[in-house]
């Protein structure tokens, strides 16, 4: 049967985009931003502590932070519009 792995998305920050071949041999990219030189990178969740340290020592790499998405709890709301996620019926 099949099997989806869990994956971690990383964000990673950059001073040029010639960084970005290098990147891709970590993981998925899903997003470049050209304008603000940051690059949402999807690995495995079992390879996120050896990858991170990893691609924090490339070239033209200033900073990488691990995505907090699986830790969100999607039924916090906040009625003073603060921004947060309300979960509807059609989530389910």
């Amino acid at each position: 049967m099949f099997e989806l792995t869990k994956r971690q998305g990383l964000i990673v920050y950059i001073n040029n985009k010639h960084v970005l071949r290098r990147l891709g041999r970590y993981g998925n990219i899903m997003y470049v931003s050209r304008r603000m030189h940051y690059v949402v990178l999807y690995v495995d969740q079992a390879e996120v502590e050896e990858v991170e340290p990893a691609i924090a020592k490339l070239h033209n790499v200033t900073s990488v932070e691990i995505s907090q998405w699986p830790a969100i709890d999607p039924t916090v709301f906040h009625p003073a519009g603060t921004g947060t996620y309300k979960k509807n019926d059609e989530d389910d």
